[in-house]
């Protein structure tokens, strides 16, 4: 790929203004182009577009095209910066009235160095914000595209439109459908700038020449009219990369904008520093009902829960560091039998993977959507308290909260990765890196949080591309108690077939994750009805359906006492997730000790669920921490039985026993 920089314009409005500038301030860059004159922190502009090109991985070549009056100025530079002065081509102008046009230079050097390769064009007397962006990104999105690439950034607030090419951007391909040559104000609502910094395909360069020779007019002989004429006119397709950086100083600029935005952004560098520390934290889930057919296209409720949590934390450093937690990716042991025993009882996987797994995915993403991420490197490390392999969703809640740190330290919103795709973007690590076999209910909850109803129905999926998830009141959940194996293990675990039945069409299974879904249907009515002894009922009857599907060999010994034992005292009981704990609702307050001590007698951990209430800033900022507040602390619940019920999270695999390698944190 060839890359070639414009620095060919006239920019006599800003000479002009320096040359009279009565200050004296600026005498001493009289008579320099625009690209050589300080940029942020006193570097030359067009040094830090050398520094951003001159990666010799990229470029086979690089240009640089200049007018004659300019010319021994780049000779100069280019001696002083490793840059090869035979690559410069003078376009042979002087003045600002026999300019070739910034297309008219671009055909130059196509023809003066017969290019006949893909190429990069940049206007390099451009100020740009972000000197960490990463050029290696634009061009491996431009080659994953069958198209031209024009790079696109969002104005500021002060920026008029008609300044600039504005461009209307599919939200699901990318594809530019619309290009606007400096619009008036109300000719476009959109505030995606185009500046020149496109990648063109060799068999799209000789509509560069068709172009000129159409367009004999030097006026019309810039890059803003010839891609309005390209993307509007042509049927070529364009797409459009969005960079995390501002560009400026564009065209005829005077000294007030020079001074202007070269102190802008200088502060913006200022501001931007070190970025702090940020937590965030997902909370385990349970599935309150018709799991696990979010896994087979059914319907599901579920709920966070504020007992406990993940954590994960980033800070910028000068590499890229994972921390194992001492825990859950041990290193050192006490003995050889110290060893055996906790992999023999907790497997070889830890939280470590699920963050590597996470970050992998989060760069293969960004770079697939044509998100432009800076070079900051960072330290990411987890905690969590969510019991392991008893279906709360540990694993997920890892996942979730490790997407919310990265896309708070590189600034992405909920208009760049839309938050009904962050569930199905945190299954993707799951399954496609760590081969975890799972639903999505876990993940939906544990973005969303508080109480939500999700349809995974195969109509709903395939017209929208995810579920429809539909948020809940909280406060229609009646008091729920919560049990689980107090050591769990993996091993002897007896892996289900209903995975390969129900992909077989087996009418067993198929009828089985329908009929689930009809009783999740008919448990939202008796929540929002407060029909609690109903609610009871559809939950005995979601554990029996399961029952019947997957088998008690399956179900496991242990999971069948835990049911057992909870309807011995009236109270109602299924599985939160994928085995390990089961849920109730006891019909009967007062048998609720009872049933506690019962539990506790065999071994088993209870607790009351504290649910953990939707975030409203969560709902209005795509990456925000919700450390647990004081009085959720799981150890003490609340004594008054209306507070008590207010803070929760979950999440929940579907079918997760289905896989040999899926000893994970759930």
């Amino acid at each position: 790929m060839i890359c070639v920089i414009l620095v060919a314009g006239h920019g006599r409005v800003l000479e002009d203004e320096i040359k009279n500038d009565a200050s004296g301030c600026y005498s001493n860059l009289e008579g320099v182009p625009k690209s050589l004159l300080p940029g942020v922190g006193g570097k030359r502009i067009l040094d830090f577009w050398w520094e951003a090109i001159n990666t010799r991985q990229v470029f086979s070549d690089v240009y640089l095209v200049t007018n004659a009056d300019k010319y021994k100025y780049y000779e100069r530079w280019a001696t002083a910066n490793d840059f090869p002065v035979d690559n410069i081509v003078n376009d042979g102008s002087t003045t600002y009235e026999n300019r070739l046009g910034s297309v008219g230079d671009f055909d130059l050097v196509l023809r003066n160095k017969k290019i006949n390769d893909s190429v990069m064009v940049v206007a390099g007397d451009m100020l740009f914000q972000d000197h960490n962006f990463d050029i290696t990104q634009v061009v491996d999105y431009f080659k994953r595209k069958q198209g031209e690439l024009a790079i696109c950034y969002e104005m500021e607030p002060t920026e008029l439109s008609r300044s600039r090419g504005i461009v209307d951007v599919c939200p699901v391909t990318n594809r530019i459908t619309h290009f606007t040559e400096k619009p008036n104000h109300d000719e476009a609502m959109s505030r995606l700038a185009s500046v020149v910094f496109y990648c063109f395909r060799k068999q799209t360069l000789p509509t560069i020449t068709s172009y000129l020779n159409d367009h004999p007019n030097v006026v019309e002989r810039n890059f803003g009219m010839y891609m309005e004429w390209l993307v509007n006119k042509s049927g070529i397709e364009v797409y459009g990369m969005k960079l995390p950086t501002g560009f400026q100083l564009i065209g005829q600029v005077g000294l007030h904008e020079y001074k202007k935005w070269l102190e802008y952004f200088s502060d913006k560098q200022l501001q931007q520093g070190v970025k702090e520390a940020f937590t965030a934290t997902a909370y385990a889930r349970l599935g309150l009902m018709g799991n696990p057919s979010d896994g087979f296209h059914g319907k599901t409720i579920s709920l966070s829960i504020a007992n406990f949590w993940a954590e994960v934390t980033i800070k910028e450093s000068e590499r890229l560091i994972l921390v194992p937690h001492p825990l859950n990716d041990p290193t050192e042991f006490g003995s050889l039998g110290d060893l055996h025993g906790i992999s023999r009882k907790e497997g070889y996987f830890g939280g470590l993977r699920l963050l590597q797994a996470t970050c992998k995915k989060f760069y293969q993403y960004c770079s697939e959507q044509g998100i432009a991420l800076p070079k900051r490197n960072f330290t990411l490390k987890y905690d969590t308290n969510i019991p392991r392999q008893v279906g709360l969703a540990g694993s997920s809640a890892i996942v979730t909260a490790t997407l919310k740190c990265l896309m708070h330290f590189f600034d992405l919103t909920n208009s760049d990765i839309p938050q009904p795709m962050q569930p199905q973007f945190i299954l993707n690590v799951e399954v496609d890196e760590l081969f975890i076999n799972a639903g999505l209910q876990d993940r939906v909850i544990q973005i969303y949080q508080g109480l939500v109803y999700m349809d995974f129905s195969r109509e709903v999926m395939r017209s929208k591309g995810h579920g429809e998830y539909q948020p809940m009141e909280i406060g229609l959940v009646p008091p729920l108690w919560l049990a689980f194996v107090r050591n769990p293990s993996d091993s002897g675990k007896i892996h289900s077939n209903a995975r390969q039945r129900f992909d077989s069409g087996d009418p067993e299974v198929v009828g089985g994750m329908k009929k689930l879904a009809e009783l999740t249907d008919q448990a939202k009515e008796a929540l929002e009805a407060g029909d609690v002894p109903r609610l009871c009922d559809l939950m005995n009857e979601n554990f029996d359906l399961r029952r019947s599907l997957y088998g008690d060999d399956v179900i496991g010994e242990l999971n069948l006492r835990m049911v057992e034992l909870a309807r011995q005292f009236g109270s109602s009981s299924k599985f939160p997730g994928s085995g390990g704990a089961v849920i109730g609702i006891c019909r009967d307050p007062e048998q609720l000790p009872f049933l506690k001590a019962a539990f506790q007698e065999e071994g088993f951990v209870f607790c009351h669920v504290i649910p953990k209430q939707e975030s409203v800033a969560a709902t209005n900022h795509p990456h925000i921490s919700t450390t647990p507040p004081p009085h959720d602390d799981p150890a003490h619940p609340p004594n008054n039985s209306e507070e008590k019920w207010q803070e929760v999270e979950v999440t929940e695999a579907g079918d997760k026993a289905t896989s040999g390698n899926d000893q994970n944190l759930d």
